[in-house]
């Protein structure tokens, strides 16, 4: 071993006189590429570093910062030349800097007002990978997408959230099948964050005053592509302690954490961006937790411009997009006067307005003293521009909403929508990914957006897309095996359920995913609350089916816990023994697994509380058909031709009758259309009418939810129009 060590130190050495990298300058490339979030988009870089060490790679979750760490220089260059990553490396690393450095991007002739006058993007969580645990579920991953998304389109924003130093908690199901929450702290040195500094090159500390004392944040700087991302963490010497553990959890705590994270987020961070020298042309307020911003952003411009409230409000208002993601009032953060006036009593001196005037910007009927202070209804009072996420969500958010414009029709109020979409190089397989490139025109990454592009799909022959989804079938179901068996001997079960894990599903078997929170609203249970039916469909056997669930229950959520559990024990019934599998600790990676192998994505929500649901349209890239009820975006995007629909798309006034009516119709479809389908078999062994479909659904639906065709609705219908001062009360559709 210690000749082999010698040989290859020689070789390298070999390569330094020949103009090649030393083990110096390759490591330090190696951390360039992992300290940019560039390389998690790009899977031919994440593979140079699954390369160095695939065992250490996966138990790390992809974490290509932890995984440098357990390697010196030299032996970094020693595993480099046994596996010929030097040329890699390099490549890598040139594309990243001639992206960094590039200047002909969409935005640079779309939006160069934005060039001077920037997006700054506020969101409460962002999930751009799972080696970074500062992210739930969909609105974080929707924020992740949106900025990747700005990065490729080079449109100018500035991303703010909150750093959490536990994230959101880990999921492990005991031997009852309940669920447990473990939270677990993320070292800061393994994350592709930097301290943020100010003009004078030290660390940027941010102070907000409240009544009974100074919250103060430090900043991080995180670089997703060309984006810079500043995350606020309260765990800073001069805090309270109670103050220092504030941003360690997310949407953990009661409601007084949660007006305190707000306050850091919002008011933090537009502090965060006056100390980093950056004075944004819009503000971009995604959901009502950053509402908070718009109010310091004003007393800026009293403070500044001598303006009075009134204008000061109306000028911030032309620079704010606000985007609204929860259908159902219950769903919005509410505080009462007392909070409210202990956290911005110092904010409403400087405002000069009373504590019943800050509190009337909160309510809907502002005399109404017992109503308390809602943030989405701050953001909508404070913004101009405002959106629901699908056209069907702003229907719904015009007619909760109508009360705050009570002299203008349900059409006429001010809320429009843009529809989401997903950041399509993120969910997209590396398989599907080459075949693509062996089909689609040359180029077609940096046209992802034009409807053309797609419609190549329908030259690729049939059996090569057939093979190509059936490889990523049996990865997930690999994926399932090891996750199972894992999840059984964790428990302590018995040795011959471990080993009957590592035999669950058949990948000739139509395969059902879902995999969402366990929100009950989403009824994770529906297909399963025909016992005796569902039964039947698993045991068949000439046409069977087999099911693999993933999600999450917020901590407080035990009706959504006991859904889990339903699910999770189904596994001890002989009937279901070995097909219908539960995955723990739903994150992007299981997602990623999911949505790239499944034959179909089951969502069943009760209509029509899904703003949008972005995970099917992941689904798509990788040519797995959505069965859904008709809401959010499948509402829109379902043709008839394209995947398959439950029901008819209306709800019935009564909850318990929609639950009942929708279970029989979602029977009705997996038993008349999905099944025949998928086992109607030519003579080659294809099925033609489903692969038909597939390609149907990837022609007609991957241009259009896209996150880069949503970041580019936004920047021509809220950014751009925003930046340049241009008033507008009406609604704007995507």
């Amino acid at each position: 071993m210690a000749q082999l060590e010698t040989a290859v130190r020689n070789e390298v050495s070999n390569q330094n006189a020949g103009n090649e990298v030393g083990s110096e300058q390759l490591y330090q490339k190696c951390m360039a590429l992992a300290q940019n979030l560039w390389w998690c988009w790009h899977p031919e870089v994440a593979n140079i570093f699954r390369d160095i060490d695939p065992i250490r790679w996966r138990q790390l979750d992809h974490n290509p910062i932890a995984l440098l760490r357990e390697f010196t220089p030299e032996r970094l260059a020693i595993r480099a030349s046994e596996m010929v990553l030097h040329s890699r490396v390099n490549y890598a690393y040139r594309r990243l800097q001639e992206y960094l450095d590039g200047q002909n991007t969409w935005a640079s002739t779309q939006a160069g007002v934005l060039g001077a006058k920037p997006v700054a993007y506020f969101s409460a969580e962002f999930g751009m990978h799972e080696s970074i645990p500062i992210y739930s579920g969909g609105l974080g991953v929707l924020s992740g997408d949106h900025i990747k998304s700005a990065s490729g389109l080079g449109v100018p924003l500035i991303g703010i959230g909150l750093y959490y130093t536990q994230g959101y908690f880990k999921q492990h199901l005991d031997e009852d099948g309940y669920q447990r929450e473990e939270y677990i702290e993320t070292k800061v040195e393994n994350l592709p964050i930097v301290p943020a500094l100010g003009s004078d090159g030290l660390p940027i500390t941010v102070t907000i005053d409240t009544r009974n004392g100074r919250l103060m944040a430090k900043v991080w700087l995180m670089n997703v592509g060309r984006i810079k991302l500043y995350l606020l963490d309260c765990n800073v010497e001069g805090n309270k302690p109670e103050d220092r553990e504030l941003t360690s959890r997310l949407y953990g705590g009661d409601e007084r954490t949660r007006i305190r994270q707000e306050l850091v987020l919002g008011v933090g961070g537009v502090k965060a961006l006056r100390a980093l020298g950056i004075y944004p042309g819009v503000y971009h307020l995604n959901e009502g937790h950053s509402a908070f911003a718009a109010l310091e952003v004003m007393r800026e411009r009293m403070h500044d411009d001598g303006q009075t409230f009134d204008n000061a409000l109306r000028e911030v208002a032309r620079s704010t997009v606000f985007t609204t993601h929860t259908p159902v009032p219950a769903g919005h953060d509410r505080f009462d006067a007392l909070m409210i006036e202990e956290h911005l009593g110092p904010l409403r001196d400087q405002l000069g307005i009373s504590a019943e005037h800050l509190m009337s910007l909160g309510r809907v009927h502002p005399d109404d003293h017992s109503e308390t202070f809602c943030m989405t209804v701050l953001a909508l009072k404070l913004s101009r521009r405002a959106n629901a996420v699908s056209q069907l969500h702003g229907h719904i958010s015009r007619r909760m909403w109508q009360p705050l414009w009570p002299d203008r029709t349900e059409e006429e109020i001010p809320i429009g929508h843009i529809t989401n979409g997903v950041h399509i190089q993120s969910w997209l397989a590396w398989q599907m990914q080459q075949l693509y490139d062996r089909h689609f025109p040359a180029g077609w990454q940096s046209r992802m957006g034009e409807p053309e592009v797609w419609q190549y799909i329908h030259r690729v022959d049939p059996g090569e897309l057939w093979e190509t989804h059936n490889a990523l079938k049996n990865l997930l179901i690999s994926f399932v095996r090891r996750r199972v068996s894992r999840q059984s001997r964790r428990r302590g079960e018995a040795d011959d359920i471990i080993e009957a894990a590592r035999n669950l599903l058949d990948p000739n078997v139509l395969t059902i995913g879902f995999g969402r929170r366990f929100a009950t609203y989403k009824r994770a249970n529906l297909l399963v609350s025909q016992v005796d039916r569902i039964a039947e469909l698993l045991s068949s056997s000439s046409r069977p089916i087999q099911i693999v669930y993933a999600g999450k229950a917020h901590p407080k959520d035990e009706p959504g816990k006991r859904f889990i559990q339903e699910i999770a024990n189904l596994r001890h019934d002989s009937t279901f023994k070995g097909k219908i599998a539960f995955i723990e600790d739903y994150d992007i990676n299981v997602c990623r697994h999911l949505i790239q192998g499944v034959d179909v994505w089951l969502n069943n929500p009760r209509r029509p509380l899904e703003a949008s649901g972005t995970s099917g349209q992941k689904v798509v890239l990788n040519g797995g058909l959505n069965c859904s009820i008709l809401d959010g975006w499948w509402a829109e995007a379902y043709d008839g031709r394209n995947g398959f629909a439950i029901g008819k798309g209306y709800s019935h006034s009564n909850d318990a009758i929609t639950d009942k009516r929708d279970a029989e119709y979602l029977f009705q479809v997996i038993e008349q259309e999905v099944i025949p389908t998928f086992y109607d078999r030519d003579r080659d062994g294809l099925p033609r009418k489903w692969i038909k479909m597939m390609m149907n659904s990837i022609s007609t639906l991957a241009w259009r939810f896209s996150a880069h065709r949503m970041v580019m609705d936004y920047t021509r219908h809220a950014y751009v129009p925003a930046a340049g001062g241009l008033s507008c009360d009406m609604p704007f559709h995507g």
